[in-house]
């Protein structure tokens, strides 16, 4: 099984919530993650390309392979930090 997703990474859970209600108001993911993220994939839009089950950590894989699509899920906990997520498409 394959995904695609988008995430924005960011060190509370606080910071995450806010994101989240203003992605809730209409505001653009990928530009809030251009701002926000502190993972790489923030200059992308926080696009992480398409990946497989089992390559992300499990946490962050449970809510792509089993959430809803195209509506922003979190904050997910990880060793990394908050994650809102929102997964494109799942093959």
């Amino acid at each position: 099984m394959k995904a695609c997703a988008l995430h924005i990474l960011v060190k509370t859970r606080e910071e995450a919530e806010k994101l989240k209600q203003q992605l809730a108001k209409g505001a653009d993911f990928g530009k809030l993650a251009k701002q926000h993220s502190l993972c790489p994939s923030g200059k992308k839009g926080g696009d992480l390309g398409e990946f497989r089950k089992g390559q992300m950590v499990k946490a962050f894989d449970d809510v792509v392979f089993k959430g809803p699509v195209l509506e922003v899920q979190g904050p997910v906990k990880t060793q990394f930090g908050f994650h809102l997520i929102k997964t494109l498409y799942r093959s």
